[in-house]
């Protein structure tokens, strides 16, 4: 029997991405953002949500890829704060799709040291009938968010 993971399938630049569901606490809609001063290009800013100070991430920049959606079109994955050392932060990603079941058979590891530079678990692919229509590869990366995170911290961000 092989094993399984869940994990919230979202898009950037038309492309799908996937981080482990464990890390996500919620989906929150775009809301105002209050820049933060002299802060790093992918920091969009900070909210206030439900009484909690929320760091803001624009995946878009950390991951270089170009933006293609209006602001106020996308949305808020919140993380957990035991994946940001505690912190209360956010990634603003174009869409969120589902939650995924995934096969381990269905994902397709990387060459380590691609890896490394990408932020890549791995290459999820999407069995037939699951895909949600439109332009579709079939193909899903998942993002090392815990990887990120880490490379983050060790920035001084």
């Amino acid at each position: 029997m092989s094993t399984s993971v869940d994990v919230v399938d979202f898009e950037i630049g038309g492309t799908r991405y996937a981080l482990d569901i464990v890390m996500a606490r919620e989906i929150v809609e775009m809301v105002p953002l209050t820049p933060v001063p002299r802060a790093p290009g992918f920091i969009a800013g900070i909210i206030n949500l439900r009484g909690e100070i929320t760091n803001i991430i624009n995946l878009n920049s950390l991951l270089q890829i170009p933006d293609q959606k209006e602001m106020a079109e996308k949305k808020i994955i919140v993380l957990v704060p035991e994946v940001a050392g505690g912190s209360n932060l956010g990634i603003i990603v174009d869409d969120v799709r589902s939650v995924l079941q995934v096969a381990e058979e269905d994902v397709e590891g990387m060459d380590e040291s691609f890896c490394q530079e990408a932020y890549i678990k791995g290459i999820i692919r999407e069995r037939a009938g699951e895909t949600g229509g439109g332009s579709s590869t079939g193909l899903i990366i998942w993002i090392d968010m815990a990887k990120v995170l880490q490379n983050l911290v060790g920035a001084g961000a």
